[in-house]
């Protein structure tokens, strides 16, 4: 499960003749802009992704706050991993097994690269730049008219993995609408959109990390 775990997160920017002078950098830039001054973010993810070799529905809510550097993950779908949650900040990650009512925790040290949806972060979810310092960013394209277009980019990692991340991003409020994951030879493995995203709820630290108190511990 911990290597199915994890995901992305970005934004864009404006001005028609400005964007055919735009780099992949100067919209991760933009993004990074834009988060930096938001308190707390939250949004639904949900769409398919290859899971156990079956494609599945996968359907959660994050929640993070980038100044703190944490961030929640609560399952809807898929059903192995309904009700399930995943608590991430800088130290440690722990996750909330409901059938059997254990919360695993393992320090963020150990955890890196098996935590995430394509070796994406779930706790760099709200520091764009920090997230895709490991990846060489592309920009594919651009949709739309002016003030609503929408700017397709591919992160690929800097280790010469074959994994690739799409991210569309629109000018709209500076943020992600959807993410595909690529696999070898340009598989999708999975397929997601981001919907009901909010910024400055008053989420606070203490209520994301909160979990079941009579939950068993297991630390690895």
């Amino acid at each position: 499960m911990q290597k199915f775990l994890s995901l992305l997160t970005l934004a864009a920017l404006g001005g028609l003749a400005q964007a055919q002078t735009l780099s992949a950098q100067d919209i991760v830039n933009k993004v990074d802009a834009a988060q930096k001054v938001a308190r707390d973010v939250s949004f639904r993810l949900s769409g398919t992704a290859a899971f156990e070799s079956l494609n599945q529905k996968i359907d959660l809510m994050v929640k993070t706050i980038p100044a703190q550097n944490v961030a929640r993950v609560q399952f809807a779908a898929p059903d192995a991993l309904a009700d399930n949650i995943m608590v991430a900040d800088k130290n440690e990650i722990r996750q909330y097994m409901f059938l059997t009512n254990q919360i695993t925790v393992t320090p963020t040290s150990k955890a890196a690269g098996n935590v995430g949806i394509g070796g994406l972060d779930f706790n760099q979810l709200g520091n764009t730049s920090a997230m895709l310092s490991n990846y060489t960013v592309k920009l594919l394209g651009t949709t739309g008219a002016a003030g609503s277009r929408v700017f397709q980019l591919e992160a690929a990692p800097k280790n010469g993995g074959t994994d690739r991340t799409r991210i569309w991003i629109t000018e709209a409020g500076w943020r992600p609408n959807r993410i595909q994951l690529l696999g070898q030879g340009g598989k999708v493995m999975a397929d997601m959109t981001i919907s009901a995203y909010k910024t400055n709820a008053g989420l606070t630290a203490a209520a994301l990390k909160t979990l079941p108190k009579d939950a068993q511990i297991v630390r690895q």
